[in-house]
């Protein structure tokens, strides 16, 4: 892709302060203590925590692209503490405690987040109002209540997770169809490309070299290998999210599922009167089939969503970004929401890749014999998820865990390997058709679809 072209990958990226000029390519032969494989939020905070506890060490980081080119510059800008598996999930594995634990870092890696972009001067645009998820028919109120009820079991509050009334969900956001709702102050809104952006500046600053437009042609214990070059490296951070599968080896590793977005116009004061937002607190219905939505700095909405099929043996390409299906639906969808959108225009549309592990279950792991490390899979869910990853990432390599890291759920663990195609493709698609169908009968009965909840409960959230 031309650097030209970078622009026109996303809203977010037509949007950032950046040129996008690609950094050079390895020019040879490399030996670093740590080589990082992918320059997104996993792979940049690692580096990021390495550098910053020991300044001596030798980083290098290797891209395909340049910075930001997958979904850490073109998510939906949540930075969240939601996690794909839930507490009873973890709890089963490390017990409740560490369960407990892991959904607290997550909420103090919000802020986390806004605080590290400050300290380093970057400007991606971090306002932390919070997420309100609507209930908008019966189905979705009794899991937005059970949701909360469950909640409190687990010892968080209203501090952490609140049930909204209809008034109080408006205080937020006015949906003329909402029969409640609940309220997380652990999430802000932010301009992704601009953090990762930053995230890349600042590394460098702190002596990391970046290698773009450099692919990693095979990846092995202390070694990764490039068109130009093999760089040798003590440690190998494998941080690839949605494109692992494209690695040599790992094809069934994680499922590379297709998130597309829209945004409008910027909307004028009269509109913003008649939606809300005014803290930028970011949303989404309680409707199984993923929505999520936010307002930007410069006044628009930007709004996405799952939908888009899943791809033959794990396949990823620039083709499959736009669906003009799922865009034109994601369109319908927030005029349906906000009915004051009627006639505005819509700017942008783009999408692309998550990982999905076989489990639903993110990981963080590093093999100290061969040197490799991994951290993904977040299910949508990464960028504050990254952050903490890549703290916890540095703490392995390192060897050194004050924060005691490594005893979190996820610490260790590895999911199996997805099912051979073409039980891979019928499986995830069949996924997608559920949710979809679910969603439709809750909306014309009222009632909780037995399906979804079978589905939920068979992979243990």
């Amino acid at each position: 892709m031309l650097p030209s072209g970078y622009r026109g990958l996303s809203l977010w990226h037509d949007t950032c302060d950046d040129d996008f000029a690609p950094r050079p390519s390895l020019p040879g032969d490399l030996d670093v203590d740590v080589a990082v494989v992918g320059a997104g939020y996993t792979g940049l905070w690692t580096a990021y925590h390495l550098v910053r506890a020991d300044p001596t060490l030798r980083v290098a980081v290797l891209e395909k692209e340049v910075a930001g080119f997958g979904a850490s510059g073109r998510n939906g800008g949540w930075c969240s503490a939601l996690f794909p598996a839930s507490l009873h999930r973890m709890a089963t594995e490390r017990g409740r405690e560490a369960a407990v634990r892991m959904q607290r870092r997550l909420h103090d890696t919000v802020a986390d987040v806004g605080r590290v972009a400050a300290e380093e001067g970057i400007d991606c645009h971090f306002d932390q109002g919070g997420y309100v998820s609507v209930a908008r028919n019966p189905a979705q109120l009794e899991r937005v209540r059970a949701e909360v009820a469950e909640s409190r079991e687990w010892g968080f509050g209203d501090d952490d997770l609140r049930l909204l009334d209809v008034d109080e969900v408006s205080d937020h956001v006015r949906l003329p169809d909402a029969l409640g709702g609940a309220w997380t102050p652990h999430c802000a809104a932010l301009h992704p490309a601009r953090l990762v952006r930053g995230l890349a500046r600042a590394v460098e600053r702190r002596g990391v070299v970046l290698h773009e437009r450099t692919p990693a042609t095979a990846v092995g214990a202390h070694r990764v290998v490039t068109p130009h070059g093999t760089v040798r490296a003590e440690h190998v951070v494998l941080a690839t999210e949605g494109y692992t599968p494209t690695v040599a080896g790992r094809r069934r590793a994680i499922v590379p599922v297709y998130s597309l977005m829209t945004a409008t116009e910027p909307l004028s004061d009269d509109v913003w009167e008649r939606i809300g937002l005014e803290r930028r607190t970011t949303f989404a219905d309680n409707r199984h089939l993923t929505i999520y939505g936010q307002r930007t700095r410069d006044g628009r909405i930007a709004f996405g969503g799952r939908g888009a099929p899943y791809h033959y043996a794990s396949k990823v390409s620039p083709s499959y970004d736009r669906d003009d299906r799922v865009h034109a639906r994601l369109r319908t969808i927030l005029t349906e929401l906000f009915p004051a959108l009627e006639g505005v225009a819509f700017t942008h549309s783009w999408g692309g890749n998550l990982g999905v592990p076989r489990d639903w279950f993110p990981s963080v792991r590093h093999d100290r014999h061969t040197g490799l490390a991994f951290a993904g899979g977040y299910v949508g869910d990464g960028v504050a998820t990254s952050a903490l990853a890549g703290r916890t990432l540095a703490a392995m390599i390192r060897g050194e865990d004050p924060e005691d890291l490594t005893s979190l759920p996820w610490a260790g663990r590895t999911s199996r390997n997805w099912e051979p195609e073409p039980l891979r493709w019928l499986g995830v698609n069949a996924v997608t058709a559920l949710m979809t169908s679910a969603d439709w009968s809750e909306r014309r009965t009222g009632r909780p679809s037995r399906a979804a909840s079978a589905f939920w409960s068979a992979i243990g959230q």
